[in-house]
């Protein structure tokens, strides 16, 4: 293990042995109710194992809590997260034709996705369905937009909004000669 790798471990285990003290739980106790083995569970809070995020997600989740709260992680301890406009890991796409860039923080779990999209003149976006039961939200702020989902259809300017199914084949086209830029949330 490396000295980033050790110390994070060890505060990982204190955190896990705190945890489970104020949860009143026996190391057996734990391992029952994340599926971590006891021996796997001791090493960890004794600092002498470097857990897998499979075996850190269960732990967490035994607590009811995210891997961030676990590891105690800035942005799971503050109330504001930023994703920087600059930062390339948030773009999701981006060549000629289309632009499409996350606007939701990248480690959550999430029912509920921001994106920003930049179409090109006389490109689209075509998805297939998402999950049953999924919608979508597009406001438009530069351009206009043919928006197809399912059999329906209809055309957008700046400052329109429309709620559809994203749980069918549905698209989002360019229907200017500038530029198209929209906002997309995504709900399932």
């Amino acid at each position: 293990m490396t000295d980033t790798e050790n110390s994070t471990g060890q505060a990982m285990g204190s955190k896990v042995i705190e945890l489970r003290k104020k949860h009143r739980l026996t190391l057996d106790q734990l391992a029952s109710s994340s599926g971590v083995s006891r021996s796997m569970l001791s090493q960890i809070e004794r600092g002498q194992a470097n857990p897998t995020l499979t075996v850190t997600f269960r732990i967490a989740q035994a607590f009811n809590m995210s891997i961030g709260e676990l590891v105690d992680q800035p942005w799971a301890s503050s109330s504001i997260e930023v994703v920087h406009g600059e930062d390339k890991s948030n773009l999701f796409r981006s060549d000629q034709e289309c632009q499409i860039r996350t606007l939701s923080p990248l480690h959550k779990e999430k029912n509920i996705e921001f994106y920003e999209l930049k179409i090109a003149p006389a490109s689209s976006l075509v998805s297939a369905p998402h999950c049953e039961g999924t919608k979508e939200m597009l406001t438009i702020t530069r351009g206009r937009a043919r928006l197809i989902s399912g059999d329906s259809s209809t055309e957008l300017s700046k400052g329109d909004s429309a709620h559809y199914r994203g749980d069918l084949n549905h698209s989002i086209a360019n229907a200017g000669d500038t530029e198209l830029v929209c906002y997309l949330v995504v709900t399932s």
